[in-house]
């Protein structure tokens, strides 16, 4: 029986396709903007190039310093920037770490903006973005953070290298996975968010065993759009907490650490929702969600280790001490020590163990 719920459509355009980078030109025109400032990571500065010279004499100039965890005095730069090329929109070319930078330099001037994401991060369909400052990432939620316009082009993933491709479609699964039993989940967004794992759990071994397979990169970025759409759409709970604290607090890849910490975060919570775990095992097709997650991650070639991607052991405390201040809601009650003991079997790169409920 469907109960009461409530919707929000956020307001964002989408172009999809192959090719369809060639639209930039008209998307920003469309949105009104005479001078464009260019967003890349140094790694992607090449394409930024490019683009600019694409978008001819609504080119403004390129800031090529984009990186993980949306630093604020990157942030504080780039708006220099900005004024110092007169920009009145920005283009964000790149993936998670240079659309965050878009949002950030949006919630701060209410400038439009136009993505053009290469990865499967999906924070291009949100209206949130996570900024970090002497260590501590936090997260902010506002209508002005959302893009305009989302420029899907599968061509430039055709690129992505299948490891990145595995930990960032990962990555876009965890996005709909907690959508699934977010407090203000919804029927509609669960439906886009069964849908969007189903499509990422199919695509991602067919693009390990064959990296320009064009179906299966097309699939994968249709199931992030979708997934990414969840994340815009509802709230998040332990997963994202644990990660936003893991990233910022030790400066931890960002998309890896969604993919070790993701099998971890759903095992706690797993009895707490039988519902979700039912629709994310038919989505991957595995009889235990947490568990076909770990094992799709090693499939993948995924590290499934913390220790692995930059954490100390040291950390374990801290990391513990910092999930439960100012805690994201749940839908299992957070306890400290049973959280303390799931990120050290993330850390030591164990399988997802079974969480009684607390006494």
């Amino acid at each position: 029986m469907i109960g009461s719920f409530t919707f929000e459509n956020l307001p964002c355009r989408v172009v999809f396709g192959s090719g369809t980078l060639a639209s930039a030109k008209a998307e920003v025109e469309r949105l009104g903007g005479t001078r464009a400032l260019v967003l890349t990571t140094p790694q992607q500065e090449a394409q930024g190039k490019s683009l600019g010279a694409a978008l001819g004499a609504l080119y403004a100039g390129l800031f090529s310093e984009a990186t993980m965890h949306t630093p604020v005095d990157v942030t504080e730069r780039a708006l220099a920037a900005m004024k110092a090329w007169d920009a009145d929109c920005v283009v964000s070319l790149g993936g998670g770490s240079t659309t965050g930078l878009g949002k950030a330099l949006a919630l701060r001037t209410g400038i439009n903006q136009l993505c053009i994401p290469t990865t499967y991060a999906g924070s291009e369909m949100t209206p949130i973005v996570g900024q970090t400052e002497n260590g501590l990432k936090t997260t902010v939620r506002d209508a002005a953070i959302l893009p305009e316009t989302v420029i899907y082009d599968v061509d430039l993933t055709l690129t992505l290298p299948a490891s990145l491709a595995a930990t960032s479609g990962i990555n876009a699964i965890a996005h709909a996975v907690e959508a699934l039993y977010a407090r203000d989940a919804n029927p509609v967004t669960s439906l886009m968010a069964e849908e969007g794992i189903r499509a990422l759990a199919r695509a991602l071994p067919a693009i390990a065993a064959k990296a320009d397979d064009r179906e299966a990169r097309t699939e994968a970025l249709y199931g992030a759009w979708l997934c990414g759409v969840c994340l815009g759409t509802v709230g998040m709970a332990l997963h994202h907490k644990l990660c936003h604290t893991l990233g910022g607090t030790f400066d931890l890849p960002h998309a890896e650490t969604h993919t070790i910490v993701l099998p971890h975060a759903l095992a706690y919570n797993a009895l707490a929702v039988p519902d979700a775990m039912a629709r994310i095992s038919r989505a991957i097709g595995a009889a235990d969600a947490s568990h076909g997650l770990f094992e799709l991650a090693k499939r993948l070639g995924a590290k499934t280790a913390l220790r692995d991607v930059g954490m100390p052991e040291n950390g374990i405390e801290k990391a513990a001490d910092l999930a439960v201040t100012n805690a994201y809601w749940n839908p299992r009650p957070l306890d400290r020590n049973a959280i303390r003991d799931l990120i050290a079997r993330a850390w030591a790169g164990e399988p997802p163990g079974a969480v009684e409920p607390a006494a």
